[in-house]
């Protein structure tokens, strides 16, 4: 019997996998929901009723400059005190001309395929990603905790075999779930920017970015499983793999970070892992230090900058990867399985 085959269908007996697998989708669903009956379609209509709101808050705006403007020149004849409220040419006080008032901010929510898409694959990654790393975890960590692998060994004594053939067959079942979810993801938002938004301008080159976007959001979801995987078979248990995260993210993570902006460290957010997931999904942050000024040659101050690049995320997920599943598979070569 396959080994591999064997593992691919435990996975997809358990329970927990199908609980936890269901819970993501249906929170994907839900947010294409919304996404949804938030927003709708730009018409004539819509067009109309903006100009009207722009054009009544354009009156309301003369009105009370008008306003402002009598009650100045009262105060200045009546030589009462204004404690600078007023300037001293009353006829100074003028509306701001019409022009400022434009329709597009009155105009209601609209999902324009193009522009926004592109953002909508940070949540979907991140989603799949959390579901993946906690299904890899119990996947491996439960067959330690109940004595499993242990059993397993004796059929097949072949150590690192059987732990990257169960990867294997991990990896496998979730790219079996996040590729569907990604073709439902496209489709799905499609379907709200064609009733409830707009599809115009999409180009090759337009879909080709969103492609590989999606990839980038598939590999992160796969580098989160194994280190998932790899943590829980390092610490022989689930809670290794749980426990790791939430002292990463939120011991140290959170604590660096606010130790960093304590002793004022230039571009605190490059030593934050977060940083490094979003420039590999949008492929570039910029960070900004407004504590320094790089003068232009317009004589404004821009403030000094540094990119993220998801070239130097991927050579942090990488090395991640290595390390931690490199350690999950000395260990399990060379400590002692009792």
């Amino acid at each position: 019997m396959s080994l591999f085959r064997t593992e691919l269908r435990r996975l997809t007996k358990r329970r927990f996998t199908r609980y936890m697998t269901l819970l993501g989708l249906l929170v994907l669903a839900v947010v294409v929901v919304g996404v949804f009956f938030t927003n709708q379609k730009i018409g004539a209509d819509q067009l109309a009723k903006a100009e009207r709101q722009a054009e009544q808050d354009y009156r309301q705006q003369v009105v009370r400059t008008d306003q402002e403007r009598a009650s100045c020149e009262q105060a200045k004849k009546a030589g009462t005190a204004t404690d600078g409220r007023y300037p001293d040419d009353c006829s100074m006080i003028t509306p701001p001309p019409r022009e400022s008032f434009e329709a597009r901010w009155f105009l209601p929510s609209t999902f324009n395929f193009r522009e926004t898409f592109d953002e909508t694959l940070i949540p979907f990654a991140a989603t799949l990603a959390l579901v993946g790393f906690i299904v890899g975890a119990s996947f491996v960590g439960a067959e330690w905790s109940t004595g499993g692998m242990m059993n397993l060994l004796l059929w097949r004594p072949k150590r690192l075999t059987v732990l990257l053939t169960k990867l294997a067959a991990l990896l496998t079942g979730i790219l079996a779930v996040t590729l569907p979810a990604a073709v439902l993801w496209f489709a799905g938002f499609w379907a709200v920017a064609s009733f409830r938004g707009s599809t115009e301008k999409m180009t090759s080159g337009a879909w080709q970015s969103f492609a590989l976007t999606g990839l980038r959001g598939v590999a992160l979801v796969l580098v989160l499983t194994t280190i998932g995987f790899a943590l829980a078979s390092l610490g022989r248990h689930t809670a290794m793999a749980l426990g790791g995260v939430v002292a990463v993210m939120v011991v140290f993570q959170f604590g660096l970070g606010i130790l960093l902006e304590m002793a004022n460290v230039k571009f605190a957010e490059a030593w934050l892992l977060p940083t490094y997931a979003l420039a590999w999904m949008t492929k570039t942050v910029t960070l900004q230090n407004w504590d320094s000024c790089n003068a232009t040659y317009f004589g404004s101050c821009e403030p000094e900058t540094m990119d993220i690049t998801w070239q130097q995320s991927s050579v942090l997920f990488s090395i991640g990867v290595v390390v931690i599943l490199g350690a999950a598979l000395w260990a399990m070569r060379r400590r002692d399985i009792s």
